[in-house]
């Protein structure tokens, strides 16, 4: 980046911990820049200075639309909080979260000190596990060779069952992916869910029809990866899968922040 070149400041994430400066390390954020530490009170902001020619008002939304560099972008954004988790509760900020300056950043989370408090006590000792169900496809079945009159009405009435099966399946599938979620959620701290993944995000056949975010104290989480493998073996019409550790990015949204 260009010495002379005019630069805002991008917010990654807030921390109670002091230390958080040497966990950084030689990590390189969203702009190929190093990630610095701004005191707030009692907390600490993390962030980078980043050039307003490629992260300014009008910039931003354009790169946002580019999926190859948004890509780029979050995996930074995320390496660097992933950075902090080992020394403490972080508070990870959404991405694109930016201010003019360090005092603007200093202002903005001193006014949400208690907010932002609340939260890190919320989420010290846990970690986010995510977990997805996608109804398994189900092979077509073998059309009967049909000939002559009453072919056409055999095909239609194929057709209605089929549409009736689908349905079902459907059915059964969402009461199954509520009934996992009632369960996971008994072992985690805190849990949620998200809107179901396209396939084209996926790459499955079959559809998500649970995408769920579990807040889990640190010593359950065996526990709760036998629970979901559990879930996976259990169930005839759904495939479960696990993702994670992630940092608490369900948990800890300021909305309007």
């Amino acid at each position: 980046m260009n010495a002379s070149e005019e630069t805002g400041v991008w917010l990654y994430a807030v921390t109670p911990e002091a230390g958080a400066a040497s966990a950084l390390g030689g990590l390189t954020g969203v702009s190929a820049e190093h990630p610095r530490v701004v005191a707030a009170g009692t907390l600490v902001a993390v962030v980078g200075d980043v050039p307003l020619s490629s992260f300014g008002e009008e910039a931003l939304p354009r790169n946002l639309e580019d999926l190859d560099w948004l890509a780029t972008v979050a995996r930074a954004h995320d390496a660097v909080i992933a950075a902090l988790l080992d020394r403490g509760p972080v508070a990870p900020v959404r991405l694109a979260t930016m201010y003019h300056d360090d005092s603007s950043v200093r202002v903005a989370v001193e006014q949400r000190s208690a907010d932002f408090e609340r939260m890190l006590e919320h989420v010290s000792g846990r970690v986010e596990w995510g977990v997805k169900a996608f109804l398994q496809t189900e092979p077509e079945p073998a059309a009967p060779v049909t000939s002559g009159e009453g072919a056409g009405a055999a095909y239609l009435a194929r057709r209605r069952r089929a549409l009736a099966s689908s349905e079902e399946r459907q059915r059964q599938a969402a009461e199954q992916a509520s009934h996992i979620h009632a369960a996971l959620s008994e072992l985690a701290s805190d849990a949620c869910t998200h809107p179901p993944q396209s396939r084209a995000l996926t790459e499955r056949d079959g559809p998500m029809v649970l995408n769920g975010a579990y807040l889990v104290d640190a010593e359950r989480a065996e526990q709760f990866a036998e629970a979901v493998d559990s879930c996976d073996r259990d169930s005839a019409l759904l495939t479960v899968t696990l993702t994670g550790p992630w940092p608490p990015y369900s948990f800890s949204s300021l909305e309007g922040s």
